[in-house]
């Protein structure tokens, strides 16, 4: 079986920017922006703090441009300094994982394990969107790493500087505490 090598689509423009093209630049902020915003704003909770996040990473990542090897995409390489950047603006703000002791009791109920499961429920975008921001920053943080940028849970661990089990024990606690939320909004299941 012959191996292809991993080709990123944006490495001409990289290498502009390499240079110091700011047009180059312009096109890799214009081309990864909102994305990037989205994924610093599910972290944070705040619009204020994503929008300086972003503007924070893409300086950072012009900056430390030199240090992209392209062994991955570029769009990988920013993704984890926009994560990264997200995650120490929580820590500024003193993130603060939610006590072992302090569980929130989902009443009994359960998230539905299958898509078949969920026929009928009205899960509206906007309503789970607010739910997730009103969740404690741990299990925010959480449950966005892992249900939304893909991280395992040993990432997470690593990320945050957690155990591997607190992070699991913090994404099962935000799954009930997001059902609640949304079953108080009227979201039911």
């Amino acid at each position: 079986m012959e191996a292809f090598a991993y080709t990123d689509i944006n490495a001409p423009l990289v290498e502009r920017c390499r240079l110091g093209d700011r047009r180059a630049q312009a096109e890799i902020y214009k081309r990864y922006s909102k994305a990037m915003f989205n994924a610093s704003l599910r972290i944070t909770g705040d619009f204020a703090e994503a929008e300086d996040v972003l503007q924070e990473s893409f300086l950072s990542a012009f900056r430390e441009l030199h240090s992209y090897k392209g062994d991955s995409s570029f769009g990988s390489w920013l993704k984890r300094i926009v994560i990264n950047k997200s995650i120490n603006c929580l820590r500024n703000r003193r993130l603060q994982l939610v006590p072992l002791g302090e569980q929130h009791d989902a009443a009994g109920l359960e998230l539905p394990d299958h898509a078949a499961d969920m026929e009928g429920v009205q899960w509206r975008a906007d309503v789970v969107r607010r739910c997730v921001q009103e969740l404690p920053d741990g299990y925010r943080v959480v449950l966005t790493l892992y249900l939304l940028e893909g991280y395992d849970h040993a990432e997470i661990a690593s990320i945050l500087g957690i155990t591997e089990s607190t992070s699991k024990s913090q994404y099962s606690r935000a799954r009930k505490k997001l059902l609640e939320l949304a079953c108080q909004r009227g979201l039911t299941s």
